[in-house]
């Protein structure tokens, strides 16, 4: 495996891990009342915790794996020299100092009485998104234009995250609400979640045509470019991932009190489907992110 394609995947791992962990805590304390929260937060703790090591672990290994591409292969990866170059005079080296620090964050907030952990933990991940857009294609820009950029990405990022993360524990909560002692505040949180995701939705995708006119200056329709081609399947992804929500909120919901088994159990499988387009977008960012837009 070549260094590029090492560094892919340590993006990929690295970006989903954050945007699933801020999604899901962001969701369940903002949005999901105390009592569901804690009972959700019991049963996805080993997941939180798997999702906080990797963002961890890949943080680390991502300066040798920059150091690696930016130089001239594998040796630079474990050249004391070349990874000092790049931590200290890059814009990689810059934003991935600001990437430890969240990683910090992340891995503390298990240290927090737990009534604050999930604070602790959105804190970390949320911040550490952020400092994605502290490179990229931003960094080509000059001035207020390379700032507004930067301040777009942000927003699409934790958005995206937002939308994202949240369907993982809103799955155990529809499962909570055939318990008579949770269905009444699982109620609540599905309501916030469909509330919360129209607005989700349309930021995410309102942002995402700002990058690409920002980058590219139009839509991506020159199929002889490997970056346009790619832009343009996340696009087709994303809509899906639109259309899936608007059947879920428009269709299923409503079914629920007709037919609340079935239409429990296809809410479960639109979400999971939801999940996984989400996860095929986040591979192709980390894919077409390095490239060269043109």
């Amino acid at each position: 495996m070549d260094p590029t394609t090492a560094l892919e995947l340590c993006r990929f791992f690295h970006d989903a891990s954050l945007m699933l962990l801020w999604g899901a805590c962001a969701y369940l304390l903002f949005f999901v009342p105390k009592t569901l929260a804690d009972i959700v937060w019991r049963l996805s703790a080993t997941s939180f915790s798997l999702f906080a090591i990797v963002a961890v672990l890949t943080t680390l290994v991502s300066l040798p794996l920059a150091a690696a591409t930016v130089g001239n292969g594998w040796s630079d990866a474990v050249d004391l020299g070349t990874v000092r170059d790049v931590l200290l005079e890059t814009t990689i080296g810059q934003a991935w100092q600001a990437q430890a620090v969240c990683a910090v964050l992340t891995l503390g907030a298990f240290l927090l009485p737990e009534r604050r952990r999930l604070l602790g933990l959105a804190a970390g991940s949320g911040l550490g998104l952020a400092a994605l857009c502290l490179t990229g294609h931003a960094s080509m820009l000059d001035g207020w234009l390379r700032q507004a950029h930067r301040a777009n990405d942000i927003l699409h990022v934790l958005t995206g995250g937002g939308w994202l993360g949240a369907l993982l524990p809103l799955i155990p909560i529809l499962k909570l609400l055939g318990r008579p002692d949770c269905k009444a505040e699982a109620r609540v949180a599905l309501r916030r979640f469909s509330n919360a995701g129209h607005a989700a939705v349309a930021v995410v995708i309102v942002s995402g045509i700002v990058n690409t006119m920002l980058i590219l200056k139009r839509l991506p329709t020159d199929w002889s470019s490997p970056y346009q081609k790619l832009l343009a399947l996340k696009i087709a992804l994303v809509a899906m991932m639109a259309l899936l929500a608007i059947v879920n909120r428009y269709v299923f919901v409503p079914w629920i009190r007709r037919s609340p088994g079935r239409a429990l159990q296809a809410l479960r499988l639109g979400s999971i489907a939801e999940i996984m387009i989400g996860v095929v977008v986040i591979a192709l960012v980390a894919v077409f992110g390095m490239m060269e837009p043109v």
